[in-house]
């Protein structure tokens, strides 16, 4: 019912209509797929020296344990420290002291607002510059928890906000404290909503752990930038890199389907639609 009201049921001619174009974006993409291939036959790409490489176990093995793990290692890293400032200062925010709110709302907003690439730059050179790979590595870490953190902060504070005030409120009547407010009713209830834009944070710094090439940092960019040195294969080297970001991006990407499946359901927990009537009827009890 509510489905009719939002948009009219297509009818034949407009199916027929949809159907041409999905067919027309087919053969246009299969289209440039070929005129891909063909410029890399032409450019003499598609030589078989150029991709030994990748079918190299030597290679193989440094592209899958080295590059794959160490990336992997290092995201993990930077979404661990990013949810955990991100709680922090989104809390911060949340905060009754006005003092706790100004200071998390400057640092959630600086690191917002300066790009991450240079973030890791200024760490680099201002600390790990002397600590040789581990300082690199570092680096790109410190650099996605921070950013990634204070994204995560706006996370946090719009999820516990999301929670209907008949929830609080009625823990406060019970005599609970803020903090058990918060940590026993509010946020349990909270992570629940912000479950997929958190996964979705993790995809975004898994990607930007490739801008650890500015600094040197150990990964899959530093090992492709070591086979293409010596083989002169860029452009193959680019696309097995790409197809293996965008595998690690696609599992991730299942895991978090998965996980919001099992454990947010297909809706939201929390019905915003109805949470005036459900606040609205909890007032109207306790007034009355």
């Amino acid at each position: 019912m509510s489905g009719s009201v939002l948009f009219d049921a297509p009818g034949p001619r407009t199916i027929a209509r949809h159907r041409a174009y999905t067919v027309v974006s087919i053969l246009a993409i299969v289209a440039l797929l070929a005129l891909a291939v063909y410029k890399l036959w032409v450019e003499d790409q598609l030589e078989y020296d150029k991709w030994e490489p990748f079918v190299t176990p030597r290679y193989l093995s440094a592209l899958l344990l080295d590059g794959v793990v160490t990336t992997l290692s290092m995201a993990g890293a930077a979404v661990l420290g990013a949810v955990g400032l991100g709680l922090a200062l989104g809390l911060g925010k949340l905060s009754d002291h006005r003092p706790v709110r100004w200071v998390s709302f400057v640092v959630v907003e600086f690191f917002r607002a300066v790009p991450v690439l240079l973030l890791m730059i200024l760490i680099f050179f201002s600390w790990g510059i002397t600590r040789g790979e581990s300082g690199a590595y570092w680096s790109v870490v410190g650099a996605l928890a921070l950013y990634n953190g204070a994204v995560l902060a706006e996370i946090f504070r719009a999820g516990m906000n999301a929670v209907p005030q008949g929830q609080p409120e009625a823990a406060y009547a019970l005599g609970m404290r803020k903090s058990q407010v918060v940590w026993i009713v509010q946020l349990p209830q909270a992570i629940k909503i912000m479950v997929p834009a958190i996964i979705s944070q993790c995809v975004v710094a898994l990607k930007d752990t490739s801008l650890g090439y500015a600094v040197a940092a150990p990964g899959l960019t530093q090992v492709g930038e070591a086979i293409y040195q010596q083989f002169q294969n860029q452009v193959p080297t680019i696309l097995v890199i790409a197809l293996l970001y965008i595998a690690m991006n696609t599992v991730l990407t299942v895991v978090a389907t998965w996980i919001q499946a099992k454990y947010v359901g297909d809706t939201n927990p929390i019905d915003l639609t109805r949470a005036g009537n459900m606040d609205g009827g909890q007032n109207t009890g306790g007034a009355g």
